[in-house]
């Protein structure tokens, strides 16, 4: 049969729907990744982290549903966080869908006695051929009192290295250049195996694999850092100065409330020390706005601290309310428009920031992967750039650059959120 697989949320359920193809093409069906194709069966993996994806995964099966009411696919199947998280209530309020499987179901999705989405290291790739995610574990055992994840995925459960390595190597074989390193908690990789933090280790054994180029961390928790990643980033080329690591507030009230752990002063000691110890590294977090006890005071704080950090690359999620997590009975006090006002008002002072960082680069000679071609540039990124959330170089066309290579580009002008160039 055709399978269409469509893929919401974030890039671990990316890697999710990839291990899940593997499996379908093992069995013998053809396997896709195009949202509007006609197919005999759609998989729809689906987000659940806040309440706009919810939103957004409950319209796509609307979508879905529709076009089966209309003939165009024959079989609809939702899986991933929302099936997880509402298999009851969906199933009762969708009755057209044909199956919602839980993580622990997916077994009988693929015809298998037991199915284990972190245990294998076979994939069909989704995204470019050049770049693709590597899901070191999966949930989370901290409780930090806004997020649903524990509730979704569970305790923290680490892949081994071996088998990381092992993926990673059949990634290089197939023409990959850059990883992505991704977990829910990449700093706590390995305490479940072996009672210590074993990122470093893990970047080390990753960084004998030949033929990838760029390595890059993401979400990495702020809590007990393990500064020897550091020290293995600078010791590996491969390894981009680049770092994720949501901080999410900086009120040490607002931390304290939100169970996160350290404070203000651990966190600007923390970023000062990540700068010092990697220079020109580009550090990328992500703020919660509005949370509930936020007062006006403590979102200033806020903006306060955007301003003294600079950060290169930010983005700021509006507080969502989440059933069954320990904020829930806070309610959601602060109104939507007061919400939306604070997260422009990050937003905006983050622009003025991202264009002065982006200025500065003006001048320098950058290496530059290509992602894509459009009519009148290449589209390409730095070290300091993951795919679809951060900036972008748009190369001039003066002869043809291939896709997935690397290039040296004079960078030319600068924008709020790209970067213009030519090649050297």
């Amino acid at each position: 049969m055709t399978v269409n697989i469509i893929t919401l949320g974030c890039s671990k359920n990316i890697v999710d729907s990839e291990v899940l193809a593997a499996r379908l093409q093992r069995m013998g069906h053809r396997v896709f990744f195009e949202g509007t194709m006609k197919s005999d069966i759609v998989i729809l993996n689906t987000c659940s982290f806040i309440g706009d994806a919810r939103e957004e995964s409950v319209n796509e099966i609307l979508v879905q549903v529709d076009r089966k009411m209309r003939r165009q696919i024959k079989k609809l199947y939702v899986v991933g966080c929302l099936a997880q998280r509402c298999k009851a209530e969906l199933e009762a309020e969708l009755p057209e869908v044909d199956g919602f499987y839980s993580f622990a179901d997916l077994h009988k999705m693929v015809d298998a006695n037991e199915f284990d989405l972190l245990g294998t290291s076979e994939r069909l790739l989704s995204t470019p051929p050049h770049y693709a995610y590597l899901k070191v574990s999966e949930g989370c055992d901290h409780q930090c009192s806004y997020c649903a994840i524990p509730l979704i995925r569970g305790k923290q459960v680490s892949k081994p290295i071996p088998l990381l390595v092992e993926e990673v190597r059949k990634l290089a074989d197939q023409g990959v250049k850059e990883v992505m390193l991704i977990a829910q908690d990449l700093t706590y990789y390995g305490l479940d195996l072996t009672g210590k933090r074993e990122l470093a280790n893990l970047m080390e054994a990753l960084a004998q694999v030949r033929g990838i180029e760029w390595y890059r961390l993401h979400y990495a928790y702020p809590l007990n850092f393990p500064y020897e990643i550091l020290d293995v980033m600078n010791a590996y080329p491969q390894f981009c100065r680049y770092l994720d690591i949501p901080f999410q507030h900086i009120s040490d009230d607002i931390l304290k409330d939100m169970r996160r752990g350290g404070g203000s002063q651990y966190i600007y000691d923390l970023i000062a020390r990540i700068r010092e110890t990697v220079p020109g590294i580009a550090l990328r977090t992500t703020l919660i706005s509005g949370y509930p006890t936020e007062t006006l005071e403590q979102h200033k704080e806020l903006v306060e601290f955007v301003r003294r950090n600079r950060f290169e690359r930010l983005g700021v999620f509006a507080y969502s309310q989440e059933e069954d997590t320990p904020a829930y009975p806070l309610g959601d006090p602060i109104r939507r428009n007061i919400k939306t006002r604070r997260v422009g008002e990050i937003m905006q002072l983050q622009e003025s920031i991202s264009r002065e960082l982006n200025e500065a680069k003006v001048g320098q000679t950058l290496k530059v992967i290509i992602d894509s071609e459009e009519r009148d540039h290449y589209v390409g990124r730095t070290e300091f750039d993951s795919p679809d959330v951060d900036n972008s170089v748009l190369v001039t066309k003066e002869k043809p650059l291939t896709i997935g290579e690397f290039y040296p580009v004079t960078i030319t002008e600068a924008a709020e959120y790209d970067l213009y160039g030519t090649l050297t």
